[in-house]
């Protein structure tokens, strides 16, 4: 079961595509958090998502919000996708211990050993205000991220 609104964001500690330390906690009472889980890197369904949110960046920022991408595949892997696509935002490696961030936050989907499409808008408070769960080939929509973000 996914982590619902209302509920405290499950904090964490993971490293970004270039071998950073990224903490779910750093981001409290500075900005909101949009924490979005993919399948891998190098997909379809995935690098048109990642694309278009690289596409729209200032819909984030203006919001005073910091985007997070959180797949099961390495740094490394993370590294070249961001380079390839020309992703600028976080990529992070729930690689090692193997889904443990994806299964925090009820997004692992234990025989396909990769998280679901889980979205999960966090405010500076470090509390879920919104969240969409979408099975492995359904594309989330942006706008609703971007409605989601003005309710808070």
């Amino acid at each position: 079961m996914a982590i619902q609104p209302g509920e405290k964001a499950p904090d964490f500690e993971l490293k970004d595509n270039h071998g950073r330390t990224v903490k779910l906690s750093d981001f409290r009472g500075r900005k909101n958090v949009v924490l979005l889980f993919y399948p891998f890197a190098f997909t379809g369904v995935c690098t048109g998502e990642l694309c278009e949110l690289r596409d729209n960046l200032p819909q984030f920022s203006d919001r005073d919000t910091e985007l997070l991408a959180v797949s099961n595949d390495s740094i490394h892997t993370l590294r070249v996708f961001a380079e390839q696509e020309g992703l600028e935002y976080p990529l992070l490696s729930d690689f090692w211990p193997h889904g443990n961030v994806s299964r925090a936050y009820g997004v692992f989907d234990e025989d396909k050993g990769c998280a679901v499409r889980g979205t999960f808008v966090i405010d500076k408070e470090g509390v879920v205000r919104w969240t969409v769960v979408n099975g492995l080939p359904d594309a989330r929509d942006l706008n609703d991220y971007v409605k989601a973000l003005d309710s808070l």
